[in-house]
């Protein structure tokens, strides 16, 4: 807690990972952590999960739904920024393919701003000149790298197909059957915003310096590969692959607790219940295995998290529940991706919720300068 006494602050007690600690206001999101509510501009996500995510990036930035005049205009301007030049394929080219296509991703962000014309302009006109480049981009890019590092040749969007479908297809060359498309977008929906999560706060921080928009949406991508963040939807796939079969999936947790080991894809910071997220991720993971009438993976998972539920919420009252990352990882196992596209998908859904902190930033900024009690 700070109180102020006489414009001389006073550091009364210190929050550890700063839990719990209001830094700002913002219009943006919103959570109820003990109801296990999240809402974006103050609509709900089960609500909104059934948009495009071009209604839900417009909403993100603009501060409303769109309406249909407003849905086609913006949709069409991201559109016709999906294509990368091969200056930016060739950048891409230069990157080690032993790496997350995350490092790879932030190399490409930056090659964009070296050849963008607003870089240094952060008025609102330019920034949002700039994040719809971004936005529709982030695909690109990483659908890109993927291609490269597995020996093909990358591909050019498909304009007719929306955001999360046009991804699927430029990764594999195929366009992806309804409901892929479908789970792809929900995904990307999922994760595009927050509140005030590590990667926004990082981002938000390099805004408030006033900084440019690209430097600002680096910083979200370099905190968001950490395992404790959106790295953990890459450590969720890897856990999934030690795991054989259901019948194995109890002993697995047991010897994780039994040694005081983390289970990636549970518990939250600000969770004390399910993750409203993890709901529906459920549901669609569900829904794949059996389009995919293989229901293993599904299988498997289910029986970690009754697991997980038996011994830590049941006997030991702790609310260690699933959160967005373990289920979008059985997603992404059942969609092809690679653990190592993982944190890059994440980031192609949040770019969005980034942008639309750092804009939000802009409008009413103080630079963010905390204080630290010498020891």
């Amino acid at each position: 807690m700070i109180i102020i006494t006489k414009g001389v602050a006073q550091l009364t007690e210190i929050k550890k990972g700063l839990q719990d600690v209001i830094a700002l206001e913002t219009r943006i999101s919103c959570i109820d952590g003990e109801k296990g509510i999240l809402k974006y501009r103050n609509f709900d996500i089960n609500e909104l999960v059934n948009l495009s995510y071009d209604s839900v990036s417009y909403l993100l930035l603009n501060g409303d739904i769109p309406n249909n005049t407003e849905l086609d205009d913006f949709s069409s301007k991201l559109k016709n920024e999906r294509e990368i030049n091969e200056n930016l394929i060739q950048t891409i080219k230069t990157c080690n393919f032993n790496i997350e296509a995350m490092d790879a991703l932030r190399t490409a962000v930056s090659h964009m701003s070296h050849c963008d014309l607003d870089l240094n302009d952060i008025s609102h006109d330019a920034n949002i000149r700039k994040a719809i480049k971004l936005i529709a981009r982030f695909p690109t890019i990483v659908a890109s790298f993927s291609r490269i590092k597995t020996g093909y040749n990358p591909l050019s969007p498909d304009y007719n197909l929306s955001h999360g479908a046009n991804f699927l297809y430029m990764l594999s060359g195929e366009k992806p059957d309804e409901l892929e498309a479908k789970v792809m977008e929900k995904d990307l929906i999922l994760t595009a915003e927050h509140e005030l999560n590590a990667s926004t706060f990082s981002s938000r921080v390099t805004a408030s310096t006033l900084s440019d928009l690209h430097s600002a949406i680096i910083s979200g991508l370099d905190t968001l590969k950490g395992p404790l963040h959106g790295g953990a939807r890459m450590a969720v796939m890897n856990m999934l692959d030690e795991v054989s079969s259901s019948n194995d999936a109890e002993q697995y947790v047991m010897d994780l607790i039994q040694n005081n080991q983390k289970i990636m894809g549970f518990g939250h910071r600000v969770y004390k219940t399910y993750d409203p997220r993890s709901n529906i991720y459920k549901d669609l993971a569900k829904k794949l295995a059996e389009n995919k009438g293989d229901s293993t993976l599904y299988n498997i998972a289910e029986r970690i998290e009754d697991t997980v539920i038996q011994e830590l919420v049941e006997k030991q009252n702790k609310p260690i529940y699933p959160n967005a990352d373990f289920y979008s990882g059985v997603i992404y196992k059942y969609l092809g991706l690679h653990p190592k596209l993982a944190t890059s998908v994440f980031a192609i859904g949040r770019v969005s919720g980034w942008i639309a902190h750092c804009l939000e930033q802009y409008s009413d900024n103080r630079l963010i300068r905390p204080r630290a009690r010498s020891i």
